[in-house]
């Protein structure tokens, strides 16, 4: 998926012109993308997940890292050390793979698809789309999940601001709500 990477590097030239800066290296880039996924069944289901990295595996291309709790909470059986998720960081090659996925296929494919909110910046540049279903990712086979689980894609820039992460966004083509709707 050369092409997102070639739409990406254009866009950062068309940002650098609107936003009338000397150098390209102060525009607005992304840094790398995060994807997150907690799994609180784990602690009923042992194989729980190693099937979720199995899905993993096969939406971002490589081996995602186990996360597990870091402390003991009573009230939902949780003890400190166990298992309860699994993450992992894109970048390069395949994070633009990732990404052009995400918004060519991905997200067009969710159920009543209205666009992602842009509401979602964290104040810092970084922006977090939920996504609820795994399934709208074409790596994954319909007949051989048993069971569907939500993801966390966290998209990290190094833009001091949300307007300017935003605005990056918007000329990668990521399809933001209309408000005027």
């Amino acid at each position: 998926m050369d092409n997102f990477k070639k739409q990406y590097n254009q866009a950062r030239i068309e940002l650098r012109k609107e936003l009338q800066v000397k150098s390209i290296e102060a525009v607005p880039r992304i840094v790398k993308v995060s994807i997150n996924i907690g799994a609180g069944a784990a602690l009923k289901d042992s194989n729980y997940l190693e099937k979720i990295s199995a899905d993993l595996i096969k939406i971002v291309g490589q081996k995602p890292v186990m996360r597990k709790a870091k402390k003991s909470i009573a009230t939902f059986k949780l003890r400190e050390g166990s298992p309860i998720g699994v993450t992992a960081t894109l970048r390069g090659k395949r994070m633009y793979d990732f990404l052009s996925r995400l918004v060519d296929i991905a997200l067009p494919r969710v159920r009543d698809f209205q666009g992602i909110p842009d509401s979602a910046f964290d104040g810092s540049g970084n922006y977090t789309i939920g996504i609820k279903e795994h399934i709208v990712f074409p790596e994954i086979v319909l007949d051989n999940v048993e069971k569907t689980f939500g993801l966390a894609v966290t998209i990290v820039t190094n833009a001091n601001s949300d307007e300017l992460s935003k605005k990056l966004l918007t000329k990668l083509k990521f399809p933001f709500k209309n408000k005027n709707k």
